[in-house]
């Protein structure tokens, strides 16, 4: 089962019927709160106790840079669309009319970027596999289907798509017989990463279905869990009552020879400071499993270096693994969220110098696009001409994975699509009959 709301861990979450009222919390005015909640119709709203009681500073709302990570904001949608729904919600309109309509702007805000929904589909023969996408030959993501929803939800998730109720728009398995099949079929996967949603939200007898036959595939090397429960329900690993039993799970994984990768999502410093946080981060290194910490780089949230810095040295300081600075992927609020990619260049590089070389080991900024993980190495003048200095760290086509590539400097570019590309008629990853008009 999936522990919620009311069960004996103590965890309680809200939805978007407790909006107003934790709005009201804040001191937000009427008509805000209206505008809230139309954007809330859009984009999913979920949070809990811990993070509400917590981690926000209520006398900092609306700066404050939590809340801004789990509560929506009123100019995170083109004005016309929020000016539209929230005319439906003080009207009182029919359900059905409001749905339609938050639906209408859903289409508009690519819930599914970088071709997920067809280009990353295994196949057993000639068969679509659900709930799995295989990117990068030796990595397959699986959305285990007790796990497609979090203890809370981050406003700029480009996951977003998972949470609205809509099945076409959704990735989720529970056929753990296809994926062991699926990976004996395919003997260049030596990675299993475990997405969501949060398989954290599952409980311990749940996830050890899908984990125990994986110990027994001997072409694996390592299982990975992408999860934010460590920012946002540290409990998980400290006092939930299968808390000790989670534990011992993952070392199972350890005693099997196989590493667990513990994919950690911290966006702020602050997720950090609760001696609770501590406590669950030591219990699970204390398996043998490594933890490696990632997040974008979001605008109003960790947009400066010294976020990032403090980041860094305090989960090294904790003995987790600095891994990745993502850029805001192209999906839903993105415009609002997004930093241009020269002052996350310049983010990065700032931060970088500021920590010592044991935090050298994140990785950044990177771009999750269709073709791999593009990563801003730096800007330079070439032959007279300013450029950004790109490489892929993971490819689609493993033959690129390394090799420098070059694209026009634009101070406003925010994604990969936005770039033209320098010394040359298109950019490595693209056909050879792309045609491209002139910046």
């Amino acid at each position: 089962m999936i522990l919620n709301e009311g069960s004996t861990r103590g965890f309680r979450a809200y939805t978007s019927k407790h909006l107003d009222g934790l709005l009201q919390r804040g001191g937000v005015g009427d008509e805000e709160r209206l505008r809230i909640r139309a954007v809330a119709t859009v984009l999913p709203f979920r949070t809990n106790a811990y993070v509400v009681d917590q981690l926000i500073d209520w006398s900092a709302v609306p700066e404050d840079p939590i809340y801004r990570l789990v509560f929506p904001q009123a100019d995170m949608l083109p004005e016309a669309d929020v000016t539209r729904l929230a005319s439906l919600l003080n009207a009182g309109a029919r359900n059905a009319e409001i749905q339609a309509a938050a639906n209408e702007v859903r289409m508009r805000l690519n819930p599914h970027p970088a071709g997920q929904l067809e280009l990353n589909v295994p196949r057993i023969g000639q068969e679509p596999v659900p709930g799995m996408q295989h990117k990068y030959p030796e990595t397959l993501l699986f959305f285990p289907k007790q796990g497609q929803t979090c203890h809370a939800y981050c406003t700029y998730c480009f996951r977003w798509a998972q949470f609205i109720g809509e099945p076409d728009l959704k990735f989720a398995s529970d056929d753990v017989d296809s994926l062991v099949s699926y990976l004996k079929d395919h003997p260049e996967v030596t990675s299993v990463l475990f997405t969501g949603g949060d398989p954290m939200i599952m409980s311990e007898a749940v996830l050890r279905r899908y984990l125990e036959p994986l110990l027994e595939v001997e072409q694996l090397e390592s299982i990975r869990i992408g999860t934010k429960s460590l920012a946002y329900w540290p409990q998980r690993f400290v006092s939930d009552p299968d808390s000790a039993d989670t534990l011992r799970l993952f070392a199972s994984v350890a005693d099997a020879g196989k590493t667990l990768a513990f994919m950690a999502h911290f966006s702020h410093p602050r997720e950090m400071e609760s001696p609770i946080v501590e406590a669950a981060v030591a219990g699970i290194l204390s398996t043998g499993a490594v933890i490696r910490t990632q997040a974008p780089l979001i605008r109003s949230i960790n947009d400066d270096p010294g976020t990032w810095s403090s980041m860094w040295r305090r989960q090294l300081t904790m003995g987790m693994v600095p891994y990745y600075m993502f850029v805001e992927r192209d999906t839903g609020p993105q415009d609002y969220f997004a930093v241009p990619l020269a002052r996350a260049y310049e983010i990065f590089r700032d931060a970088y110098a500021s920590v010592s070389g044991l935090c050298r080991t994140v990785r950044g900024p990177s771009m999750s696009a269709t073709p791999g993980k593009v990563c801003v190495d730096g800007v330079a003048e070439i032959a007279g001409q300013k450029v950004f200095v790109l490489h892929l760290i993971q490819a689609r086509d493993p033959e690129l994975v390394g090799r420098p590539f070059f694209a026009r400097y634009d101070p406003k570019a925010v994604w990969l699509t936005d770039l033209q590309p320098a010394f040359a008629d298109r950019f490595p990853f693209e056909p050879a009959t792309v045609q491209r008009l002139s910046a």
